[in-house]
């Protein structure tokens, strides 16, 4: 569980809220997203060619994998305050694909607070900065901030 709170949320603004474990993108994962989204684009789904024509020699996974792989680790590094009855996407201010992410790849979040925003009724904006780093690599696979509505449980403080 969350050690944050909606009342301490200002604390926090300008500091790191965590960092997840690291995550392997394997070709399962990768083919499994093409299947759902039908972004079956060969540098991602066939092996052979992309370890020949590919300029990273080796399949990559899709650059909006590695942005919904965001939502999980950061649930996973407890970001939404205990507090908060949901945390719910309210969008996305800006992302950079700053590296590919090779099949088989191990990737982690790192999560920091850039700020908040007081809304009526007790809810509020945070807006978080989301680097996913992959494992060896000096670059980020991407950097993304990110909104998220926080709507507070029954009876939590209220700003």
């Amino acid at each position: 569980m969350s050690s944050l709170t909606l009342a301490g949320l200002g604390q926090k603004v300008g500091h790191e809220l965590g960092v997840s474990s690291w995550v392997t993108i394997d070709q399962a994962r990768i083919d499994a997203f093409a299947s759902c989204t039908g972004d079956r684009q060969w540098i991602h789904v066939d092996v052979e060619r992309a370890k020949r024509e590919s300029p990273f020699r080796a399949p990559i996974a899709h650059g909006y994998l590695t942005l919904a792989m965001v939502a999980s680790l950061a649930m996973e590094i407890g970001v939404i305050p205990r507090d908060a009855a949901a945390g719910l996407n309210y969008g996305i201010d800006k992302v950079r694909f700053l590296a590919p992410v090779s099949a088989g790849a191990r990737v982690r979040l790192r999560v920091s607070l850039a700020g908040i925003e007081p809304r009526d009724g007790g809810q509020m904006i945070m807006r978080t900065q989301n680097t996913l780093e992959v494992e060896g690599s000096e670059k980020p696979a991407l950097i993304a901030e990110t909104l998220a509505l926080l709507i507070p449980a029954a009876g939590a403080h209220r700003q």
